[in-house]
Parts: structure tokens; C-alpha cells; sequence
């Protein structure tokens, strides 16, 4: 035996003795504990040697990735604190050091037996809970002014298993108080939550060695990076039905957080998008089928499963019961209708607007980019007709050359990105010749060059951006914004700047980050995203989407700049036009109710706890919910449109918000135009 492994059967010994100590208050008779296969432990050692050989940022597994390690898996299991202990942590210290020596060897024991402790602590809850809601009514007091703590990124862990049991009542008395606020009726809450736990329960007894094998590799991969990740074989072919979700399903990108699927992204044009009932940072707790169908929780749920719950045959309706990102914890019920995503509307469209400003009318050509898409099969066929992005923009733009346009606008917003070589194409579009983008991995910079000196248009260009612009987006809005061919106006992009490649790993494969891009300028896209020259109010709190918002991300740098040929600097009309703009939203009724909506919906997100008292609870519902139905209606009066009797009147398919910042961006392009003629700026 290593010394390394007598070490680890040292703690061990001593783990179970404090496990039994610690858990003596709670105890029970214990579910079978879980043990590792020798062919995980095989895969453990070729996951980490992939890693440390190839992922893009050199890491290497030593003490200080081992806590992070450590600190990921328990905050993977445990993210909202209420089940392990600060006694628990201390017991697993020594081992918090050791990890990486454990991962080598492919010493899987110690996740599995902080695992163990974990099940068995879920399910002590989760019988703790079944037991005192079966007379929830005469053992909870809803008039007591306790308060729950939500803010789990600084929330304690409890000391020791003494307090365990008061928060597991707090968290079930906040459970009760959310469907009393959803007037929910007392024997209807005493159904959900029989039904709600017992599957939890059920669900928990079902965990499978794999399970936590999946779960400590994704802790060990996503200390690399976010982005990194392992796919069992199982879940392998579930990755690539998921990366199909947006063909037939709602249109969403998910993720984990906490205990929680939050919503990622939209994709453009897809069903969510389109119903405009579901948001980026909205999270899922429960999905049901059909118009009325049972609405199955889905809190603590793997992923993979939620996916297969949204995921369903066209034309079929799915109902998501969800924590809207703008409150913090009142819950909605939507429904989405199941569609494909028709290539139509996924591809480039035009349109062209007449404008009245600065005593002159203009002619404004808008081309809306969904996505940057490319037919890979038909272009390496040699198919002279493959449909792209940039041969679908080609031929708009000469569509709109003949109706004479005095101005362009690219709007990019809510497009996650795509193919590299589209990005690439289109940026040649506007530019005579020279990179585009800086492609950098572990061992050299390569760069894409737009090749061909013929530039489509020439005139004024404008490009729309937000926080959901992401990857290729931003490497075209930061080539166009490096070279001052045009002007970017927005909100901060979503920072993802990074390249992963999917590799075969035994049964499984592994997604690993293997490259990283940067503007010609040197700036990287990663992080921190695109600055627009002209910022919008920002919609989505940074807090919760991009990729800053991302555990672990990797940060913002810079190389050198490569060489490329500057269009005149946009500079000195920068500060006159962002003027211009700030004087024109004072008067904006329409920009005026979007920051009175965003402060609103910051003034809740921003809570770290909530109140137990019922009736204080059913006051600030209802007294946000007048906030909210008031200034719905001051906006609605202002448009001279008639008031609204109640919020579910509001029409899901009108594109309220972005019809508000086109408008503006309107007449920045107008007054764009006028400067750029004053000054003599040509970009031939």
C-alpha cells in the first residue's frame, strides 16, 4: 500500500467515526453506500492526462487545483449549503490537499465517501421534510419573523447536524409560502409536497455509481474552465440530442446552477424566443406535458433529465414552471408550444426604414443576424448554391444598394455565434483586406484573413449589439469597431472567447477548451466581451448572464496586436453623438420605462434573504406586482394605448423592449450619417 493510500485509509477511519457522531441526532437506517469501478478509476487518470496535456491553459494538477477542485465538487453536491457542515469540512480537509494525488493514481475513494456522507445527509432531509409536512399546518408558524438566507454564494455553512433541522423547516416553510402565494389551496400543498419529495426521494435511492463518477469529473474539468467538461457514455449521446434542442423543442441553452436549470440563451427566432415568455437567467424548477399537464419538479434534477423532459415531438405543448430572473423567488407557470426552428427564420433578413431627423429624411437599411450559419455539407460538396450567412447578407445588401440606402445597421443582438469561417466572411464584406481574428493555442497565433480587396458596401455602418452576442459576434463587431469601419452601439457583449473541441475518451468524450480568440488589436474577446462605442441600458444583469457570470471563466488579456490597416479613427464623433443620444433619451418615455423596469427588477434580485412571515410575503408580492402593473400602464397611457386590468393582459408577442432600443439606434444611425458626411469620413 502507497503512502498516499495509507493516508487516505487513516482519514477514512477517522471520517466514518465523525460521520456517525455528527449524524447520531439524525440517524436512520443508511442507503447502501456507492463504491468506484476499476474502469472509472482508469478513466479518471486518462481525463486528467488530457488535461494537463491538452487543455489550453497549461494547468497542471497540483495543491492549488486540488482545492479548487475540492471546493467545486463540494459546492456541486451541495450549492446551497444545507446539507453538509462546517464540521463535515474540517473531517475532509487533509483530503483537500491530497486530491490531485488522488486523481493520478485514479484513487476515486475520497469523492465517493464525501458523496456517501452527501446522499446520506439528502436523504435524512428529505424524510425530515416528508414527516413535518404531513401536519405542516399546526407545526409551521406563519406569523414568526424568521427569515431564509438566498444569497449562497456568502452563505455559511451551518456549524454542526444540531442546525441542520431548523433550516431544512425554514426551507420547507419558504416551499409552502411560494405556493400560498400561487393560491395554492392547504390540501393542493399537501398533495405537491408528498408528491414533490417522495419523488426527490426516489430519484436520490436511484443514483448510480456513474452518477457520481460524472459528477466529481466534471468537478475536475471545470477547475480548468467552465467549458471543459466529461460526457459518460449515456450522457454522450445526450449531448448530441441537446446540442439538437433547438431544432425540436423550446429554442434554450441550459445549465446547472445551484440546485436549479437556469436558462442560458435563447436561440434566435426558436420557440422561447418567439413566445417571449422565457428569459436568459430564468430558472426552471418543475416541467410539465401538454397544456395541463402535472408539473414534475425538477429541482436537484441532473440536466440531462430536464432536457428530456422539455425535449418533445413538434407542434406539442411543454409547461415550465420557472423563477423569473427579474424576482427572486415568486414562481410562474408557462407554456410553450414545441417547434423547429425553421431555417427561414434562422436565416439573414432585411428590412428598410424611413427616418425624419435633423430636418432631413434617411433611408436606413436593418439586416437582422440571427446566427452565423454556413451549410457545411453542401459548401465541402462543392454545391455552388450552399446557403451562408454571408451569401445570404451578399445578396441583401445588393437588394438594398438599389433602393438607394443613406445608412446600414448589422443587428447582432441575441446572436450566441457560430461558424468561425462566417464570421470571417462576413467582416470581408466591409473591409478591403487583412485579419480579421487572432486564434491562439497553447504553442502558436494563427490568424484569418478576409483575402479579397472587393468591399460590399462602403457606407455608413452601424452594428447592434447586447449581452447575448456572443462568440462570433464579437469576433466581427471587434474587427469592424478595430478597424473603425463602423459603429458599435449596444451593451457589453457575453464575453466568450474561447475554442472547445470535443474528443473521444474511451466510451465517453471529453469537451475541452483548446484555443482562445483575439482582435487584431490584441484585446481578447474572452470575459469581458465587446465595449460598444455607445451604451444602451443594459437589460440583462451582468450578475447573472455572460460569461463573467461563469464560475471559474478564464479572464480578459491581450497579445500583441497584429498588423492591419486603419479606416480614420471614429473617435472625435463618438463623444457628439453619444451627446446627442443622451439628450434625446431625456425626453424617450419609452427609455424612461425600461430603466424604471430594470431598477424594479434589480430592487429584487439584489435581496440576500426573504421573509418567513407569510402575510409580509403576500404584502411585498402584492405590492411589487402594483409596481409593476403601474408602470406597465404610465407606459401604455403615454403611447395613448388603453390600461391594462391585470399583468397576465400583457401581449407575450409584442418585442416591447427591442422595439424601444431600435428606435434609438434609429436615430443614431441618422445623426451618424450626418456627422460622417460633415467630417468626409470614407471607407472605400
Amino acid at each position: 500500500m502507497t503512502k498516499i493510500n495509507k493516508l487516505y485509509h487513516r482519514l477514512r477511519a477517522v471520517m466514518v467515526v465523525a460521520v456517525f457522531f455528527y449524524c447520531a441526532p439524525l440517524c436512520h437506517a443508511q442507503i447502501a453506500e456507492l463504491t468506484f469501478q476499476d474502469e472509472q478509476s482508469q478513466q479518471c487518470t486518462t481525463i486528467v492526462n488530457a488535461l494537463e496535456r491538452d487543455h489550453f491553459t497549461g494547468k497542471r494538477l497540483d495543491k492549488h487545483m486540488s482545492a479548487l477542485v475540492f471546493d467545486r465538487y463540494i459546492k456541486s453536491l451541495d450549492p446551497g449549503r444545507h446539507l453538509l457542515t462546517q464540521a463535515d469540512l474540517s473531517d475532509f480537509q487533509p483530503l483537500k490537499m491530497l486530491m490531485y494525488k488522488y486523481l493520478k493514481t485514479g484513487n476515486l475513494g475520497p469523492a465517493f465517501e464525501i458523496f456517501n456522507l452527501y446522499r446520506s445527509r439528502s436523504e435524512q432531509r428529505l424524510e425530515y421534510i416528508l414527516e413535518l409536512a404531513k401536519s405542516w399546518q399546526t407545526r409551521i408558524d406563519f406569523t414568526k419573523n424568521d427569515t431564509l438566507v438566498i444569497d449562497y454564494e456568502h452563505k455559511p455553512f451551518i456549524r454542526d447536524t444540531s442546525g441542520l433541522k431548523p433550516l431544512w423547516k425554514k426551507e420547507l416553510k419558504n416551499h409552502i409560502i411560494n405556493l400560498k402565494i400561487d393560491k395554492t389551496s392547504d390540501d393542493e400543498i399537501s398533495e405537491t409536497l408528498e408528491k414533490i419529495y417522495t419523488n426527490r426521494l426516489s430519484h436520490l435511492s436511484q443514483t448510480q455509481s456513474r452518477d457520481v463518477f460524472q459528477i466529481f469529473m466534471n468537478a475536475v474539468t471545470m477547475s480548468f474552465d467552465p467549458h471543459s467538461q466529461y460526457f459518460a457514455p449515456r450522457l454522450s449521446e445526450d449531448f448530441d440530442i441537446h446540442m439538437k434542442l433547438s431544432l425540436e423543442g423550446i429554442g434554450a441553452v441550459l445549465q446547472n446552477e445551484y440546485e436549479y436549470t437556469k436558462v442560458v440563451r435563447l436561440i434566435p427566432k426558436g420557440p422561447a424566443d418567439k413566445s417571449q415568455k422565457l428569459a436568459p437567467g430564468d430558472k426552471i424548477i418543475g416541467v410539465g406535458q401538454g397544456r395541463d399537464g402535472e408539473i414534475k419538479d425538477t429541482i436537484g434534477q441532473r440536466i440531462d433529465d430536464v432536457v428530456k423532459l422539455i425535449r418533445g415531438p413538434k407542434d406539442t405543448f411543454v409547461r415550465l414552471k420557472i423563477i423569473p430572473a427579474r424576482k427572486s423567488s415568486v414562481t410562474d407557470t408557462i407554456s410553450i408550444k414545441r417547434d423547429k426552428v425553421k431555417l427561414e427564420e434562422q436565416s439573414a433578413q432585411k428590412k428598410v426604414v424611413e427616418l425624419t431627423s435633423n430636418d432631413r429624411t434617411y433611408k436606413l437599411g436593418i439586416i437582422d443576424i440571427p446566427n452565423f450559419y454556413i451549410d457545411f455539407d453542401a459548401y465541402h460538396r462543392g454545391d455552388p448554391d450552399y446557403k451562408s450567412t454571408t451569401r445570404d447578407v451578399t445578396k441583401l445588401l445588393g437588394q438594398l444598394k438599389k433602393e438607394s440606402i443613406d445608412g446600414l445597421i448589422i443587428d447582432l443582438r441575441d446572436n450566441g455565434g457560430g461558424s468561425l469561417k462566417e464570421a470571417n466572411d462576413l467582416t470581408g464584406l466591409f473591409l478591403k483586406y487583412g485579419p480579421t481574428v487572432q486564434v491562439k493555442t497553447k504553442f502558436r497565433v494563427s490568424r484569418l484573413y478576409d483575402e479579397d480587396p472587393k468591399i460590399l458596401y462602403t457606407g455608413p455602418l452601424m452594428v447592434l449589439i447586447n449581452r447575448m452576442s456572443a462568440s462570433a459576434s464579437e469576433i466581427f463587431a471587434g474587427a469592424i469597431q478595430d478597424y473603425h469601419r463602423g459603429l458599435i452601439v449596444g451593451t457589453r457583449s457575453f464575453g466568450k472567447g474561447t475554442v472547445q473541441e470535443l474528443k473521444p475518451l474511451g466510451d465517453g468524450r471529453l469537451k475541452m477548451t483548446s484555443a482562445k480568440f483575439y482582435r487584431v488589436s490584441g484585446e481578447s474577446t474572452q470575459h469581458k466581451g465587446v465595449e460598444p462605442d455607445i451604451w444602451f441600458p443594459r437589460i440583462y444583469r451582468t450578475k447573472d448572464t455572460g460569461e463573467s457570470a461563469l464560475d471559474g471563466a478564464l479572464l480578459w488579456d491581450h497579445i500583441d496586436a497584429t498588423r492591419y490597416s486603419e479606416y480614420m479613427s471614429l473617435q472625435p464623433m463618438i463623444k457628439p453623438l453619444d451627446d446627442a443620444y443622451k439628450k434625446r433619451v431625456e425626453k424617450s418615455f419609452g427609455i424612461k420605462y425600461l430603466n424604471q423596469r430594470i431598477q424594479l427588477a434589480e430592487s429584487l434580485s439584489e435581496q440576500k434573504s426573504l421573509s418567513l412571515n407569510l402575510s409580509e410575503r403576500l404584502k411585498t408580492d402584492t405590492a411589487f406586482n402594483k409596481k409593476e402593473l403601474a408602470l406597465e400602464n404610465n407606459y401604455r397611457k403615454q403611447k395613448g394605448e388603453k390600461p391594462l386590468a391585470s399583468l397576465e393582459d400583457i401581449d407575450p408577442e409584442k418585442e416591447e423592449i427591442k422595439e424601444i432600443l431600435t428606435d434609438q439606434a434609429k436615430y443614431i444611425a441618422a445623426d451618424f450619417i450626418t456627422l460622417s458626411h460633415k467630417i468626409g469620413y470614407s471607407w472605400q
